[in-house]
């Protein structure tokens, strides 16, 4: 392998975490502007009412879940829940409209649905707070390389 190959391999576990924390951001902040109001607020401003099915129950697992997977936290749990969520809003509110996400408004239900799918089966990455209590998931590219030592040629681990 080249030089630049190996130190993209390196770099793999702390790329995906940056993802896993955009992601996660992003998709809290959703959750946040329809529970309070911040941000812009719910579709059409304001916040969503307590209670109301499915909009306030999809803001509270946009909030949680994505603060989940922002920390690195139960990332894969957090992330089947919330591609679950988006999987059940792009077939609940945007099917029915037309067939495909560009036509139907879907788009970031189905981005947002992938996007959690892709960490369910990749984990968190590093620079994740499972690694501090242990995780098996947690543990990036040393879980996929049966000759890693566990540290780096400097001395540091190979994920957080």
């Amino acid at each position: 392998m080249s030089t630049l190959t190996n130190r993209l391999n390196q770099a793999q576990p702390y790329a995906l975490g940056l993802f896993r924390i955009v992601v996660g951001l992003l998709f809290a902040c959703h959750g946040a502007a329809s529970l309070f109001g911040v941000l812009g607020g719910a579709m059409g401003g304001g916040t969503v009412p307590t209670g109301a099915w499915p909009g306030w129950y999809a803001a509270v697992i946009q909030l949680v879940c994505g603060g989940l997977v922002l920390l690195g936290l139960g990332t894969r749990g957090a992330a089947f829940i919330a591609s679950g969520s988006m999987a059940y809003a792009y077939f609940w509110a945007h099917q029915s409209e037309a067939l495909f996400p560009l036509q139907n408004g879907g788009e970031l239900s189905a981005l947002f649905c992938w996007t959690f799918a892709l960490l369910i089966f990749t984990g968190p990455g590093g620079l994740a707070l499972d690694a501090l209590f242990g995780q098996k998931g947690a543990k990036g590219a040393q879980q996929h390389d049966p000759n890693a030592q566990g540290t780096e040629k400097q001395g540091t681990p190979v994920a957080a």
